[in-house]
């Protein structure tokens, strides 16, 4: 099964690159965790929010794999504890589709391809950079995957 973060922004700094990167490195093959990141809509030349959130869903659409799960990541959407997430996993895995998690641009996702989702969750209550969100659900994804393999990482 493939873990797929698809998220909107730009190169991010190199201390997320280099924490994210050790996440997806910790992953084993049989559930791997990859990135798909595409470029944000420049927001200049006079387009509204909705054109440039459109042109970023078709960005992230061309990546996305056919038939894969869409989890929506959006400040409405569910709230998942630890414990939470590794049953999701392990219903994901159950399902047998591979599963990508929908990060926005600046404006959010546009409201269509929010409409696809089959799922909606939130990370935080707060408001994060693109990059500290790809780390940081790169990291829950870890901690769900070793709670639900009795691996040492996750301590209740």
């Amino acid at each position: 099964m493939r873990l797929i973060i698809a998220s909107v922004g730009q190169k991010p700094p190199a201390w997320a690159e280099a924490a994210y990167d050790e996440f997806e490195r910790r992953f084993p093959p049989e559930m791997r965790l990859e990135l798909k990141a595409v470029k944000a809509e420049p927001r200049t030349g006079g387009k509204v929010a909705a054109q440039m959130m459109q042109a970023e869903a078709k960005r992230l659409e061309a990546v996305l794999p056919q038939g894969v799960r869409r989890v929506v990541l959006d400040e409405r959407g569910t709230r998942w504890t630890t414990r939470a997430l590794a049953d999701r996993l392990e219903f994901w895995r159950g399902d047998g589709r591979d599963v990508a998690f929908l990060i926005g641009g600046p404006d959010g996702l546009d409201p269509d391809l929010k409409a696809t989702a089959d799922e909606t969750c939130r990370l935080s209550d707060l408001t994060l950079p693109h990059a500290f969100v790809r780390v940081m659900l790169a990291e829950a994804l870890y901690r769900a995957w070793s709670l639900s393999t009795n691996h040492p990482y996750h301590r209740e």
